[in-house]
């Protein structure tokens, strides 16, 4: 009786913590949540080795890489908690019913705008909208669901190697974005992925892909990948944008956002036929400016490969 009774007592005080921790999450200003996540990884890389070299090792490949200065060192070491709690920022705010952002709306109207004129001047035209892995997935889940308003879609579908559920229940908090995840064994996505993208680009005429996913991520299934040049030196692109988007002659247009002293922007890149053989090059120094421009916030920093790997695949 009395463990009985304990077990309760414990599952109802960890709901109550859960509760408590959306509600203070959900009413943080996002520039506490930068200050905050640099000063959490001060106080946590002397005695947690994991997140002392983590952040090392983020900082020591931006410094190869794009040169990166030591005033970028902390803004780099802190990225991986700085998206964890501006993911949880932006879940609990939309879990409350207190989802008004202007800087990320603003950016959807970009985006969106940027649509328009695509099928405007080549009506029935596909477009791709490919996020960047910046900042935060659930920033950019946000934007592109925003999009979706503002096109007046009913749904909008987004090829995801994300985990589901991580922080909620995604379909319930998102109803109107459809995620074709690529990891899912139980929907037959290894073999019907590319079946359902191509479904959904032409029921919607807008679909959402990650294009400057490195191979290593989606090591566990066949990597199907095409050569390009970065930084001078040869690297691969995961094929899958090009494969599903060139037979439909859909256009790529990439964006990635910024988030700088609790504030959120975006840059949009200009849009790229997926059948133009240049394409993956194209794609490739968009990946590459991004990078130059806006490392302290990648959330590939630190991979000991990312694209230069698997020359012969």
């Amino acid at each position: 009786m009395f463990r009985t009774h304990f077990k309760r007592l414990k599952a109802h005080a960890a709901i109550a913590r859960f509760a408590i921790r959306r509600h203070v999450f959900a009413r943080l200003p996002f520039a506490l949540l930068d200050a905050g996540a640099r000063a959490n990884w001060l106080m946590c890389a002397p005695i947690d080795g994991r997140v002392r070299s983590t952040g090392i090792a983020r900082y020591e490949a931006g410094r190869v890489e794009v040169g990166l200065g030591r005033r970028d060192a902390l803004s780099v070491m802190s990225a991986q908690l700085r998206e964890r709690w501006i993911d949880e920022r932006l879940y609990a705010a939309r879990a409350l019913g207190s989802d008004a952002w202007p800087d990320l709306r603003a950016a959807a109207a970009q985006l969106a705008a940027h649509v328009r004129q695509i099928k405007s001047r080549e009506p029935g035209r596909i477009v791709v909208l490919s996020p960047f892995h910046y900042v935060s997935q659930y920033a950019n889940i946000y934007v592109v669901d925003e999009v979706r308003r503002l096109l007046e879609l009913n749904s909008l579908s987004v090829v995801s190697g994300v985990p589901r559920d991580v922080l909620g229940n995604d379909a319930q908090m998102i109803p109107s974005v459809q995620v074709l995840y690529t990891y899912d064994e139980n929907s037959g996505s290894r073999n019907s992925l590319g079946l359902r993208v191509i479904r959904a680009m032409r029921r919607d005429g807008v679909v959402v892909v990650f294009s400057d996913v490195p191979p290593f991520a989606l090591a566990k299934y066949p990597m199907e990948t095409v050569g390009v040049a970065m930084n001078g030196q040869p690297a691969r692109l995961h094929n899958g944008v090009f494969r599903l988007g060139a037979p439909v002659n859909a256009v790529l247009l990439s964006f990635y956002l910024r988030f700088e002293r609790g504030r959120f922007s975006i840059d949009i890149f200009s849009p790229i036929p997926l059948a133009d053989p240049s394409a993956p090059q194209r794609v490739a120094d968009d990946i590459a400016a991004a990078r130059r421009a806006n490392y302290p916030h990648w959330l590939f920093a630190g991979h000991p490969s990312v694209y230069h790997f698997a020359a012969t695949r």
